[in-house]
């Protein structure tokens, strides 16, 4: 239970209020590792609760360590979305409800007299997107030097969007701190590790997988696309016969576009996320779709992280993946806390070779599904074979690796 982890009671009645009955897996590897003041370098799958695993420790420490004179954030928080700032902050007003703190958000398409106004008051913790407070650090409306815990989430995507310079930068500016929590829905790659080895002072890693009660089972499969038109009456009858809430993805904002017009000329209501939007729009599509007044949310990727709605029945891929991390990013909207969640994709000729990608970087076989109606006129391409490495024939790398051991 949460008041097993030394939590402040106003913490543990804030937990029960939301509804949580026990510490996640993340969460209690975390939060006990994060309150002896230890930098923190973890991964979970989405939807265990990793939120909640950083910002605990963060109020404990605010409620252990008493603001003595009136003064600016003391806890910042970088997100790499818009949406995912929003749930952060709201989930932070949440956890802190039964305290005197003062929580804000900053992000890109607000007018910066918003942010003005914020800026000037107490803050004790500040969610934000890198982009936005780095202007106004370069403008000196925010000031760093009383940052005391630093916390990346989704550093994986910050750095696949770019942010991983401005990331660094305000690190440098927080320098006085006096904890760092990286987390990341995975620890693969040379990125996350430089980026780690950049802004942590000998953290404690922790890589958390799902309990069998956390974990969503979420149903795969693929339809074969002859052509467009096939896709789209594919779609069509899997809105009209199958879903109760999804989430349909595309690649750009032209097909987006494209979509959202076929759509409407069928009567199939829908909102829409995409980059560049303004932020009144992208809060309206999001609270829509969350209330259930709208069924069908199409986004590019700009939404595969960070929206965090219970109840998606259903993820579509209406196009494939540019790589399968973000196959796996999109498939998580839906499945979470425990519940069931179907992922279908509909694969065209020119997409299938992301099939193969996809089955190894999850490790599950994505089977073939017909509608009896709308069977697929012709077979998948062949893929070709991967080319077999000469036997006795070892990379020079592998080579200077034996040699190390």
């Amino acid at each position: 239970m949460f008041d097993e982890l030394d939590l402040d009671d106003a913490l543990v009645s804030a937990c029960k209020e939301m509804g949580f009955k026990k510490p996640t897996g993340i969460q209690q590897q975390v939060i006990p590792a994060a309150m002896e003041m230890r930098d923190i370098l973890a991964s979970a799958p989405t939807g265990t609760g990793k939120t909640a695993a950083f910002l605990l420790p963060a109020l404990q420490f605010l409620l252990d360590n008493p603001r003595r004179d009136p003064g600016a954030c003391r806890v910042l928080i970088l997100t790499p979305t818009r949406e995912l700032a929003l749930q952060v902050f709201e989930q932070a007003k949440a956890l802190s409800q039964f305290t005197r703190f003062n929580c804000g958000v900053i992000t890109g398409g607000i007018n910066y007299g918003t942010d003005k106004d914020l800026l000037e008051q107490n803050l004790d913790i500040l969610v934000a997107t890198p982009g936005r407070l780095f202007e106004h650090i370069e403008k000196e409306s925010f000031d760093c030097r009383e940052i005391e815990i630093f916390i990346l989430d989704e550093a994986d995507r910050m750095l696949d969007m770019g942010f991983g310079g401005i990331v660094n930068q305000i690190a440098a500016e927080a320098r006085w701190r006096k904890q760092t929590y990286l987390f990341s829905a995975t620890l693969e790659g040379g990125g996350v590790a430089r980026f780690a080895r950049d802004i942590l002072n000998d953290p404690i890693e922790v890589q958390a997988s799902a309990t069998r009660s956390e974990q969503g089972k979420i149903l795969q499969w693929i339809h074969l696309c002859d052509d467009a038109a096939h896709k789209f009456a594919l779609l069509r009858h899997i809105l009209q016969n199958q879903v109760q809430t999804a989430i349909v993805f595309v690649k750009t904002r032209d097909r987006l576009m494209e979509l959202r017009g076929k759509l409407d000329s069928e009567g199939i209501a829908n909102c829409y996320l995409q980059g560049e939007m303004p932020q009144d729009k992208r809060n309206l599509a999001i609270a829509r779709f969350k209330a259930g007044e709208v069924k069908l949310l199409i986004a590019t990727d700009v939404a595969a992280r960070g929206i965090d709605v219970p109840d998606v029945s259903h993820v579509i891929n209406y196009d494939m993946p540019r790589t399968a991390d973000i196959y796996l990013h999109r498939i998580g909207r839906t499945g979470r806390a425990g519940k069931k969640g179907t992922a279908i994709s509909l694969v065209e000729a020119h997409d299938i070779a992301m099939v193969p990608k996809v089955e190894r970087y999850t490790g599950e076989a994505l089977k073939r599904r017909v509608i009896e109606e709308l069977k697929p006129k012709h077979k998948a391409p062949k893929l070709p074979a991967k080319k077999k490495k000469a036997p006795g024939k070892k990379s020079a790398a592998k080579k200077k690796v034996k040699k190390k051991k």
